[in-house]
Order: C-alpha cells, then structure tokens, then sequence
C-alpha cells in the first residue's frame, strides 16, 4: 500500500521552499554548459551519481536513527557539512533544512523535531531534515533515501522547463527513463543507513556544482536561490 504521507513529503507543493532552488541547474544554465534536453539528461544523470547519492545516505541515515529513538544530530550533520565543500551549497542547504522542518514538523509532528531544534539552532541539513519527517510520516530509511534521490532530479529538472524553455512533457519523459536509476541509487543509499559510524557514509563529489554554486551566490541576476 503506498503511504499518502511519504507522497506529500516527495510533493514539490510542500510548502518548504524548494521551488526557491534548481539543484545548481540555474548556472549551469547561465554558463551554457546546459542548453538543451541532452545536455539536460547528462546534468541529472551527474547529479544523481554525486549529490543524490550523498543526500540520499545522509537522509537515509537521519531516517534510521530517528527511528531508532537515537539521538546525535550534531554529529550526523558534521557528516553533511563535511559533504558540502561550497559555503553557498552549505547555506542553501540548511535553508531548505530550515524550511523543511518547519513544514514537515507542522504536518507530522515528532519528538525527533524537537531534538533537532535544540540541537542544531541554526538550522540543521536538509537531508538530516528529511530523514526525520521521512520517520514522522511512517516511512523507512529506504524511503528517505528514495524521496532524496528523486528531489535531487526533480528540482533541476523543473528549474530547467522555466530557465531554458524546454517542453515539460519531454521534460518529464526524460525524469520517467531516470526512474530506474533514481531507484538503483536509492537503492545503494539505503544500504548505508546501517553504517558502523556515519563517517562511512558516501562522499561523493561534483567540483563543478561546487563552483557553480559560488558564482551564482554573488550573481547579480538570478531567478533561484541555488
């Protein structure tokens, strides 16, 4: 049976600000290294093999330890800031963290939230975040690691339809050919959650984005926030 809770988290409508971020797509765009539907598929593909992975672990983690009725989110979060070389991807991180608790903690309410609040003031992760409401809404680590590793297509992706003009319908049947992949990576990701010390969590990297992300910071003109 497919829980209607874990299809609300996955659902762009949340009311937690993603729509505010195209997943680095917005200067990839502005640097023409993404112009078209193709270029577009190899930019998703990229991201899912780097970032999705890496968020989709660390929400699966964040998942399992909530479940657990553990603690040690500052911990766990050190785990992600060591993930997010880029001060700006950090910054944007831990805003849609924010905004994710705030909306996730509103609609399914859990002890784990309060925890994060206290222990992280400033505003925890987004994947840390999204592991615990995964927990809330009555999902398992598997299920955070595959809500993760869709966002980190689905954003870019809806990004591009604005930023390049691309047909959403074939926009749309590119997300659908990446469904398998979106698993097999969620897949890999969920296998972690298990891990004897967070420090074995996937690390891997994409310099690229990185840079991107610095550059479109101090952008003058910009239609995202990242």
């Amino acid at each position: 049976m497919v829980n209607a809770g874990l299809l609300l988290l996955a659902d762009s409508r949340l009311p937690a600000g993603g729509h505010a971020h195209s997943g680095g797509l917005e200067p990839a765009a502005t640097a023409e290294v993404v112009r078209d539907l193709a270029g577009l598929a190899d930019f998703l593909r990229g991201r899912l093999a780097t970032t999705g992975l890496v968020t989709a672990a660390l929400a699966a983690a964040a998942c399992a330890q909530a479940l657990a009725g553990g603690g040690g989110w500052v911990a766990l979060d050190a785990e992600a800031d060591a993930r997010t070389p880029s001060p700006a991807q950090r910054q944007a991180s831990r805003a849609q963290g924010r905004s994710l608790l705030r909306a996730a903690g509103t609609a399914w309410p859990h002890p784990a939230f309060g925890a994060l609040r206290a222990a992280l003031p400033a505003g925890p992760h987004h994947p840390v975040v999204l592991g615990v409401a995964t927990a809330a809404a009555g999902g398992s680590p598997r299920d955070a690691a595959g809500i993760a590793a869709l966002g980190s297509v689905t954003g870019p992706a809806s990004a591009a339809v604005r930023l390049l003009g691309l047909d959403p319908l074939a926009v749309h049947r590119l997300l659908a050919s990446l469904s398998g992949l979106v698993d097999s990576v969620a897949d890999e990701a969920s296998v972690h959650a298990g891990e004897q010390g967070w420090a074995l969590l996937p690390a891997a990297s994409a310099p690229l984005l990185d840079l991107f992300a610095e550059r479109h910071l101090v952008s003058e003109l910009r239609l995202f926030e990242s």
